[in-house]
């Protein structure tokens, strides 16, 4: 058990350390937006926010039903 728990602590370390360079030595230390409406591939092919699609879609619903 206690190996499970190092190796663990070893894969969450690792993972920091990407983090760190990536905050680090990147691009000033910004990560890129992951909103999908900010993503240019998304907007190419209509796609945006789910809950912009939902209320869309509920909208389009009530001028049906007037």
């Amino acid at each position: 058990m206690i190996e499970t728990l190092l190796f663990s602590t070893l894969i969450i370390a690792i993972a920091m350390v990407f983090f760190l360079v990536r905050v680090l030595f990147v691009k000033q230390g910004k990560f890129k937006s992951q909103h999908i409406h900010d993503s240019e591939a998304m907007k190419e092919r209509g796609i945006h926010c789910v809950m912009d699609q939902d209320r869309e879609m509920r909208e389009k619903k009530l001028l049906k039903l007037k």
